[in-house]
Order: structure tokens, then sequence, then C-alpha cells
């Protein structure tokens, strides 16, 4: 099997257009297969506050209302994803956008919760890995914005964790794939304003001890929740780290490895 990287991009890396450039000139220097996968929370909270659309958070995830529903699909995969993809056309780099409705790539259900009502947030039931396995034989990288798709009418907001991580499953039975959380801290940290007390290795037992003394943030317990599922569906290495070591992650230095 060819390798495939499957790379997700968020925080405040995507808020700062020099830090996102110098990101992406990494990105673009990666040989073969390779997927890039944004969030973009930040920007969508501050275009929701000056339209006067409150927010709420709940466990890391985004309460999604109608309003909110038209705001992040605006945001994120209409500005940030055709400026990324734009920048990366500029790095020589044959890129397309893509969201969960685009030839049904993605589809999702509405969440269900028997507390909590998340609104228009979506759970993925389906990715199409063969159209994608298709693109990527062309040689286009993608760019998925993390909005999914009914399969009737109604988009949904999606964590961009879980995209990247559904990618990844799915396509590890075309690929060898790496998964590579990227963002702007060194990895999972054991004091979080430390950023030098990065955790080499995380796995399931660590993982339920820290969430047990509160030593994880909660916008890190969603990626954490991720990367072990995606193992557990035969991904091949799951990795978080800083976006301006991606060369090094990709090369498996650096970093936290999260094992099962």
């Amino acid at each position: 099997m060819n390798k495939l990287y499957i790379i997700k991009i968020g925080g405040n890396i995507i808020d700062d257009e020099n830090k996102l450039s110098s990101f992406l000139d990494k990105f673009a220097q990666i040989e073969g297969a390779k997927i890039l996968v944004h969030g973009g929370g930040k920007l969508a909270t501050k275009v929701a506050e000056a339209m006067g659309v409150p927010q709420q958070m709940m466990d890391g995830r985004r309460i999604t209302d109608a309003e909110t529903l038209k705001i992040v699909t605006m945001v994120y995969a209409g500005a940030i994803n055709k400026n990324i993809v734009a920048s990366l056309q500029s790095k020589n780099v044959n890129a397309l956008g893509l969201s969960g409705a685009d030839a049904n790539v993605i589809l999702a259900h509405k969440r269900v919760h028997p507390t909590i009502d998340y609104g228009f947030a979506g759970d993925i039931d389906k990715v199409n890995s063969s159209f994608i396995d298709l693109l990527l034989n062309q040689g286009i990288s993608l760019v998925f914005a993390p909005i999914t798709f009914d399969g009737k009418q109604t988009l949904l907001n999606t964590n961009a964790d879980t995209v990247a991580q559904e990618l990844a499953k799915a396509m590890s039975s075309h690929y060898h794939v790496s998964l590579i959380y990227c963002f702007e801290k060194n990895g999972v940290l054991l004091d979080a304003t430390d950023d030098d007390s990065v955790i080499n290795h995380v796995d399931e037992a660590a993982f339920a001890e820290m969430k047990e003394k509160g030593a994880v943030s909660a916008g890190m317990i969603p990626k954490l929740q991720n990367a072990f599922a995606a193992l557990d569906a035969g991904v091949q290495s799951v990795v978080i780290g800083h976006a301006d070591n991606l060369p090094q992650l990709v090369n498996q230095q650096g970093g936290t490895f999260i094992k099962k």
C-alpha cells in the first residue's frame, strides 16, 4: 500500500496569516498523497460575535443553532477553505476544497444526545473512500472543511478532529495512513502552561488518568478520543504536535505519539 498523510490544522494557526502560510509551505513539501482537514473555530466565533449570535461550547464542541450553522458554513467551507486552496495552488500544489456535501463524500446525521441539544452538529455515518482515492490518484491534494451533509438537504457542523479521524479510518483500506494533528502546542502537555512539558507517548490508560485528574484541556479531549478511535480502526500512526514541526512529525519525530 502507498502512504497517505491526513493532516488536521486548527487552533491559532488558522487565525494567523503568517503562521498559516508557513504551515502550508511545509504541507506543500510533503511528497505523495495528502489530505488537509482544517477547523477555524476562532474565526467563526469572531464572526458570530460581530453578528450578535451567541455561541455555546460543550466539552470542546460547538452548539450549532440555525444561525450558527450559516456562519460556520460561510467561514469554514467558504472563506477559510478557499483561501487555503488558493494558497496551495500558489505553492504548486493542485488542491481541491471539499465539504461533506460535495459528491456526497461525507454523510452524517444530526447528533442525538440524551441530555444536550447540539443543534445542527453532525456525527459521521459514511465516507466515500473510493471517490477520495480516485481524486488522490489524479495527483490532487484534498482540503476538507468540517461541514458534513445528511444526504438530503441539511448541512451539519462536525468537529474537524472527527472529520480527520473518519477520513483516516475510511482511507486505511486503501493506504497506510498517518494521521497528524497540528496546532499551536508542541504536543500533549503535562503542564498546559509549560510548552516544554510534552508527553512523548499517551495510551488509553494514561488518557483516562489525565481526564480523572483534570490534567487535559476540554479541547484536547475530543482530539485524543478521535486518535484512539483511528488506531482501533487500523490507522497506522497518530501524532499530535506543533504546526511548525510538520516535517519532523511526518518523519515520526517529536510531538506526542498516541498508542493503544
